[in-house]
């Protein structure tokens, strides 16, 4: 099995089972199956997933307790995610990769800043730092209804080293407002090593820009319409640069050079409209 492992072509499609489904919010669910090549893969890597006779995307790999089982964690928006949200437990799907790179993990005193879904790479993230780090994450998300991975933090990094704090816009569960904002109050009362974001470009665009004029380390890990995952399509690129290939994850300096951050992405016929 393990032989099998090591010669699996990642650009060809392997098939998995859904082993166990988790309920994370009305609208959010994570899947777990078998694939101890996914389930290693690094913070910001990512998985082109083939729901059959639907579509393929592009998902981040969430973390598991169980030895060689990794998981996806998606919500329900359009046709793919929906129909990927919807399948049960022996239903199949067709993963490849892993691709992309990874988040630059520093030591000390970093903050972590998701919303929604984008908490996924932040989580292995969490899992991969150095346990002596200090680690304070926003978990952005609309309503308390829609809070996840909450006590998925702490489990990852029990005591005092960790910090959750939630934030709803509707202010019904911990502080109230945008992410952002709470982000600027921080930033004006701490300093930290390095600062690492996932979630919607919006949400990045001003974390990243709050990071670099304080002069901190900062990554972001940016989603676009991706439809080959290696470099072929170019569905993906941000001026020059294609995620799938370049990213997922680029650093504040790099991101300050590009003029579509922030502001624009391609559809999926490649027309250029504003985010």
């Amino acid at each position: 099995m393990k032989w099998l492992e090591e010669q699996r072509d990642p650009n060809h499609p392997h098939i998995c089972t859904i082993e166990r489904i988790v309920d994370e919010t009305p609208t959010v669910r994570t899947l777990y199956f078998h694939d101890p090549v996914l389930a290693d893969v690094k913070p910001g890597q990512f998985a082109m997933v083939w729901i059959p006779g639907v579509n393929e995307l592009p998902m981040s790999v969430m973390v598991s307790d169980v030895g060689g089982q990794a998981a996806l964690t998606v919500r329900k928006r359009g046709e793919s995610s929906t129909a990927l949200y919807n399948l049960s437990v022996g239903r199949q799907i067709g993963v490849r990769g892993p691709y992309g790179n990874s988040f630059e993990i520093k030591d000390g005193k970093i903050l972590l800043i998701g919303g929604g879904t984008g908490l996924v790479p932040l989580m292995r993230l969490i899992k991969f730092s150095n346990s002596s780090n200090h680690i304070t994450v926003l978990m952005g998300s609309q309503t308390k209804d829609e809070v996840f991975f909450e006590e998925k933090a702490k489990e990852l990094i029990p005591g005092s080293n960790l910090t959750v704090i939630p934030v709803t816009e509707d202010g019904s569960y911990g502080e109230k407002g945008y992410v952002t904002d709470v982000l600027e109050k921080l930033l004006e009362e701490n300093t930290y090593d390095a600062i690492y974001t996932c979630g919607p470009e919006l949400m990045m665009y001003k974390t990243v820009q709050m990071a670099n004029k304080k002069g901190i380390f900062v990554q972001a890990s940016l989603e676009r319409m991706m439809k080959c995952g290696v470099g072929i399509c170019g569905s993906c690129c941000v001026n020059d640069d294609l995620v799938c290939r370049d990213g997922t994850i680029f650093d504040g300096d790099h991101l300050s050079t590009k003029s579509e951050f922030g502001h624009s992405h391609r559809t999926k016929s490649g027309i250029l409209e504003e985010i």
